[in-house]
């Protein structure tokens, strides 16, 4: 079967379903519209013969497993994860200002590269298995998570797991541009800082100790951790109340990426040993959220060799690189899994308004990814 062909002749149909997810706009923590988006993915892959598990939640969307084959086949080696997730970072009426459209081998429209695109090459690489009654080597699990954009510990706790259960895992986050995939990725922490002070009279602030003022200290010594690997972005800052007042309280939260475990020990040693450079100043320092890096590893280059290798066979050659963005796939690489990442298709814009795919791409990563299901 000549994948490639196949899934070209079907250019129109995957386009469509791509076009019906994006209508359905998903943010992040809009619970009745991601599961409504959810249905539309579920309702498809119920036709092909997949066992669902979902994962109920009260505040969010729920996270889905889906199993193929749907019976245990003792054939089949092991398990394959494939990791999407169904949630954008786009609210409910962008539609408005992003409309779906396609223009010149491009598809825009909001999610539509990251990560609705990935919905739909798991569906139709999961169709063709079943409708051309193609073997896959291993049992396939696909999850579908409903809080990538922000990080949420009952997914990661459910993507650690599914991950130990498996021998290699997929990532269909968008590629690098240009097709790359994503062999390591920075990870993240973001940090807190609470600062009380002691009020005064704005004419007397000797009299009082300004929150501010060792907020800026305190950020100050953070900035030194900056380095070719390590980026320091402080996103938020507030504090003080009127301009003739000496600030009682001030915070700010600080986005800390690195490349490293190692780096990341130390960032977090850095930031709890931070202090006040008063005796009357209390600085509280929060780790609000951590994700780990996805570093480069001996068995996730040997499922890139393998990977190249099938790539090979189709006449597509496959490249990596790495990406200061996190993902899904550093949960799973950091429960010891071989992962690849940025299997989803080209494009641009990412969390921006001109978000895009290229078609073309799509269609070749389909296909990729069914040859993948086949034979990694």
């Amino acid at each position: 079967m000549n994948l490639p062909i196949y899934f070209r002749s079907r250019q129109g149909e995957m386009a469509a379903f791509l076009k019906e997810l994006v209508l359905a706009e998903s943010p992040t923590g809009d619970k009745k519209a991601v599961d409504a988006c959810s249905s539309l993915v579920l309702s498809r892959c119920a036709r092909i013969g997949v066992k669902h598990t979902r994962y109920p939640l009260r505040d969010r969307g729920d996270f889905h497993l889906l199993e193929y084959p749907s019976k245990a086949d003792d054939r089949l080696e092991g398990r394959l994860l494939l990791l999407t997730h169904i949630d954008t970072v786009w609210p409910v009426g962008r539609l408005a200002r992003m409309p779906f459209y396609l223009q010149g081998g491009k598809v825009f429209g909001p999610g539509v590269l990251d990560m609705k695109a990935g919905l739909v090459m798991s569906y139709f690489a999961l169709r063709a298995l079943h409708e051309l009654n193609l073997k896959p080597r291993r049992r396939i699990a696909l999850f579908i998570n409903s809080s990538e954009e922000a990080r949420c510990p009952e997914a990661d706790e459910v993507i650690r797991t599914q991950a130990k259960a498996s021998d290699r895992v997929l990532c269909l986050e968008p590629a690098l541009p240009g097709g790359a995939l994503k062999m390591q990725r920075k990870g993240r922490c973001v940090v807190r800082l609470d600062v009380s002070g002691v009020a005064a009279h704005g004419g007397n602030p000797a009299k009082g100790v300004s929150a501010i003022d060792e907020l800026m200290t305190a950020l100050r010594k953070i900035q030194m951790l900056r380095s070719a690997d390590i980026s320091v972005n402080v996103g938020l800052i507030g504090g003080g109340e009127k301009a003739n007042v000496v600030a009682e309280a001030a915070f700010a939260v600080c986005d800390i990426r690195f490349w490293t475990n190692d780096q990341k020990a130390r960032i977090l040693r850095f930031v709890k040993a931070l202090g006040s450079g008063s005796r009357r100043a209390k600085i509280r320092v929060t780790v609000e959220g951590t994700t780990p890096p996805m570093e480069k590893t001996k068995i996730s280059e040997i499922l890139f060799r393998e990977a190249r290798a099938v790539a090979s066979e189709m006449g597509v050659r496959l490249s990596a690189g790495k990406s200061s963005g996190g993902s899904d796939g550093s949960i799973a690489a950091g429960a010891g899994r071989a992962v690849l990442d940025g299997l989803g298709p080209d494009g641009d814009g990412i969390h921006a308004a001109h978000e895009h795919l290229l078609l073309p791409s799509l269609i070749e990563r389909t296909a990729l990814l069914t040859a993948f299901l086949q034979k990694l």
